[in-house]
Order: C-alpha cells, then structure tokens, then sequence
C-alpha cells in the first residue's frame, strides 16, 4: 500500500526583505519509499522546498511562511527542527558546514552523539563502513579532499538511520566513479533499509539510471510529478526550463522517428543502444590522434616545464605524505589542457605548484624561464592567474566593477578602464557591472571570476571546478566563456571532474592517479583508453558511449555531432537548425 510520507499544501515563503517568493503556493506528496529527484534551473526553489521538510523553514530561516507541512502525518509546525531531524537527514550544498569534529570517526559519531544514543560508536562506524571511509576513519577533517569530505557529511547524517535523506547535490566535487559509488550507495540505502531518498540533481544522466520520480520546479511553484521515463521525455519543456535531459535522450529528440506524441525516448545508453541500432551512420577514417600529435609537435614557445617534481607535505603528526612523485609536463602557449583524476590524485597540489604556493620538495618548476622555488609569488603572480573553485571567494569589493579592476588599479596599469570595459563586454558583465558580486547567482559568479582571472593578464590561469554546482544551461554558458580567454591568456588549464566538459573544449587531456601522470593525450587517447578511464576513476559521457557501443568512426563528443551523422531527416531541411541548441 502506497503512504505518504511528506505532504506539502499550498505552501508559499518569502524571505525577510525580498520581492519575490521564494515558494509559490506549492503542493506536493512524496510516498514513502521513493528514489525521488527535484530539478529546475537555478533560483528555482528546489533546495527551499527540502527545507520545510526538517522545520529549517521557517523556525531557522524566518520569513513569510503559510500552508502546511506534514511528514509521517506530522505538521513540522508543531515540533523543533532537532525532534525532525532524528528521522530526516539533509546533506546540504555547503556541506563543509556540516563537519563538526577533528577527525573522521569522531564527525560521523558526532550527531548520535548529541541525541544522546548509546551506540553513537556503532552508528558511526557503521556510516564509515556504508560510505566506504573507514580506512580514513583516524584522518583529520583538513587532510581530506573535497570528494572525501562529502562522503564524511553524508556518512554524519546517515548515523541516525534517517528515514527520510535529501542530498542536495550529492556528487558535487566527486570524480565520476565516486559519484557513481555515491548513488549505488543511496539505492542501497533505498532498497535494502527502505529510506525515502530525495536529491536535488543537475545530473540528469544520474537521475535516469537511479531515480524512479522527479519533480520539475520553477518560480517556486512544482509544476508536475512524473515518472522518470516520461520525466525525462519531456525535451522540449525541460528545455524550455534550461534543464538538459541526457545526451542520449536530446540525441533521440533531434532523430525523431516516433509516431505517437507520448512515446517515451530513450534515458539510458543501454536503451538508446537498442534504439538506435537499425540506423544508417556516416563514418570515416579521420585520425584525430595523429592531428592532435602534430599540432602539438609544432609547438615550441614553453609556457610551463616541470622537471622530475616531486611533492611532500608535512601532517599534523610531523609525518611525510608523498602527494606528488617524478612529474614530467610541458605547458605550451595554445593549450587547453583539462586536468583529470578521481579525488585526491594530485591536480590541485600540481595547481599549486604553477602558482608559487608551493615549492617542489624535489625537482623544478619553471614558469616562463623563471624557475618558481627562487621567484617570489608577486612576480609569479603577474604571470598566472588562479581561479577558486568557490567564485565568491574572489569578490573582495561591492560592485562586479571594482572586483574586475582591483588588480589592474594596484599595479597601477595605464588606462585601466578601458580593459575593464572589454572585460565586462566579452564575459557579458556590463549590464551587471555595478552589482555585489556575492548577490549574483552561481553562473553569473563563475563568469565574472573568469574575467578577474583574466583581468591580470597572465600567460597562463588556472581553473578549479569551473562548472561544479552548475545546472547545466549555466555549464554551457561557462564553457562558451572559456572558449573567450583565448583571446586573453596564452594557455588555460581545467582541474575538473566535468566529463562533458573536457570532451567538448579540451585539446589536450592529463590523467592523475596517486600523484603520478599516468597519460598525457587527446580525446581518443583517453576516452578509448578503458583500463586507463577505469584506474583514473572516469566514466564518458553519454554520446561517447553511445557512439562507440555503435562502433561509430570517429567517436562523437557531442550531442551535434552524433546527430549530425545520421542520415535521418526530422524536416525536409534536415536536422541543422535544431543542433543548434545542444551543440
């Protein structure tokens, strides 16, 4: 028998000061026992509504609360969010805030703990043991990667056993195969101890293998529930709502060769494999490999040279953790390198090494000659730009503007205002020039950090995650972005775990796995590599798998591309005018 286990009725939230509600007469049933995933754009509503289901609204965050919120037939405006939270658990978005203690073991103990539950031990152990640290269960908080912190704040949570966990985010700053371990671990949770598991998702090719609900959200108002399949189907209202179904499902709108309006497309490889084997494709023999190589064998102005580098840090116990061993890379003027590996590889340790920050225990660094262990990290500042993962950590001022023109105006460079005009202009800033960058929304954050990083005018900028936290309109918006620093910087180097994106803009792709380069290549090199992609922890994306599970010669990167050779018609015109939008 199907029971409710959240009930929300016409409720509505503002928050204090604000114009707009938040939540929109919204009224939604969840039943218990459901993988259920929320999505919408950005500003949506998605993570406020989740937050009425555990009181935070509006007994923590105060507004203008009305309609009702029941969860197992209790009206939350009757109980304290602490008596809530013993059956609800919420990994939030910002969970570093949610690690409380020194080390691992203590933090996933922490909450039942506080409850004052006997077997707080036990629960914790346990939650290491289902998210798979427990062999860093004596590491301090601060030695974690950010992938391993996320794990710890979900392992906190599931301590008390929830019966009902939203994940807001849940493989946010996760290499692919971690990711991937993340959901297995929530349909475990699901299936085996019969929690109502909730994400708030971006990821829609997540949500077609594992979730069996989705909610669309806009304005604050749930606009429908649906079952995945015909969730996902939805295309062009998805669209519409700048939310991106899975590559093989917008591969199977653009080829469409269904007859009846409500048939389902394919959401999974294995379904559009199955679709798509009785068609006719285009090959040829293009040797993207041998072009790349020769690109790259023309190059000759060197950017950045490491030397048999080697890294070591000190821990808190005064012991030598080796974090990178005998690295040997050059950087060349042109280069579009995306940095890939599963959590706690090496990336943003070797990152730091081109900065300055830090200095190679063995070997050398050279940035333009100057060899970074006797340059100070103001010269080597002029020269490269690093861009944080989190963009508000740039924003030091109250206005986009002056953020932009900080640098410029302490250096003290000539006619400063000219270039921050065309800074503002080539990252579409200028309408939003004088607004407080920490008040922007996530995309528009993420552009104006790339316009800081380009304001310095290095040779050379980094980037941490420049899509993480995005849906995936705004990722594509932040990839066009990327595609203008050409025009800015000689070389831009990508640590990041964004498959998609390092396939569609990359020329050049760098595996790290435990410190070490374990390949320095192209997109075939990699992404044909499966041994590598496995021991790398990657996974494809969608189109790469589908194309290569059809034996497609060259493999297809994007969703354009695959469509743009089959020799299907969607219009007598043929199919050019709607590739536009998923290229």
């Amino acid at each position: 028998m199907v029971k409710p286990i959240v009930q929300l009725k016409n409720v509505s939230f503002t928050y204090p000061g604000a114009e707009n509600t938040v939540l929109n007469n919204a009224s939604l049933t969840i039943n218990e026992g459901e993988f259920l995933a929320i999505i919408g754009g950005n500003g949506s509503g998605k993570s406020t509504l989740c937050k009425t289901f555990n009181g935070l609204i509006p007994k923590f965050y105060v507004g203008d609360f009305e309609g009702e919120v029941l969860v197992q037939e209790m009206l939350t405006a009757d109980y304290t969010v602490a008596q809530l939270s013993k059956d609800i658990g919420y990994v939030y978005q910002d969970f570093e805030n949610q690690l409380m203690r020194p080390t691992v073991i203590e933090d996933a103990s922490f909450v039942p703990l506080n409850y004052g539950l006997a077997d707080y031990k036990e629960r914790g152990e346990w939650a290491l043991k289902v998210t798979g640290l427990t062999p860093l269960r004596n590491e301090f908080i601060w030695q974690l990667s950010g992938g391993q912190k996320h794990l710890l704040a979900l392992a906190g949570v599931l301590a008390m056993k929830p019966k009902i966990l939203i994940v807001d985010e849940p493989v946010a700053q996760l290499d692919p195969q971690h990711a991937e371990e993340v959901y297995d671990i929530l349909k475990k949770l699901n299936k085996d101890h019969g929690i109502t598991i909730i994400v708030i998702e971006h990821h829609t090719e997540f949500i077609a293998k594992y979730c069996e609900q989705v909610v669309l959200m806009e304005r604050g108002k749930v606009l429908w529930k649906k079952c995945v399949k015909d969730a996902l189907s939805q295309v062009s209202e998805l669209i519409g709502h700048s939310i991106y179904p899975p590559q093989v499902t917008q591969a199977a709108y653009l080829l469409d060769d269904f007859l009846k309006k409500d048939s389902y497309y394919p959401i999974t490889v294995d379904d559009a494999v199955k679709h798509f084997h009785k068609g006719k494709v285009e090959n040829n023999d293009i040797d993207e490999s041998a072009e790349i190589s020769q690109r790259l064998l023309k190059k000759e102005k060197k950017i950045v040279q490491f030397n048999n580098v080697s890294l070591q840090y000190r821990t808190f116990k005064k012991q030598k953790k080796q974090v990178l061993s005998n690295i040997n890379l050059n950087l060349h003027e042109g280069d579009m390198v995306a940095l890939v590996g599963n959590n706690g590889a090496g990336k943003s340790s070797l990152m730091k090494l081109i900065t300055g920050i830090n200095k190679p225990t063995e070997g050398d660094v050279f940035i333009q000659e100057l060899k970074t262990a006797n340059t100070s990290a103001e010269r080597l500042g002029d020269i490269v730009s690093f861009v944080y993962q989190n963009p508000e950590e740039m924003f030091i001022d109250d206005s986009v503007r002056k953020d932009i023109e900080f640098y410029l105006k302490v250096r003290k460079v000539p006619d400063y205002e000219k270039i921050v005009d065309q800074l503002l202009e080539d990252f579409s800033l200028t309408e939003i020039q004088h607004r407080d960058g920490r008040l922007l929304s996530g995309g528009q954050q993420r552009r104006v950090s790339l316009a800081i990083g380009a304001a310095m005018k290095p040779s050379i900028i980094l980037l941490d995650e420049p899509t993480a936290n995005l849906d995936i309109a705004t990722k594509k918006q932040v990839v066009h972005m990327l595609e203008k620093l050409k025009k800015h910087v000689q070389t831009v180097v990508v640590a990041t775990h964004d498959m998609q994106l390092v396939s569609e803009w990359a020329n050049r792709i760098v595996v790290m796995n435990k410190g070490t380069i374990i390949c320095d290549g192209n997109r075939q090199e990699v992404f044909g590599d499966e041994d590598l992609m496995q021991k790398a922890g990657l996974s494809s994306p969608q189109i790469l798998q589908l194309s290569n599970a059809l034996h497609m010669n060259p493999l297809c990167y994007t969703v354009a591309d695959f469509a743009s050779r089959w020799n299907v018609k969607k219009v007598e015109g043929g199919i050019s005018e709607y590739c536009e939008e998923f290229a």
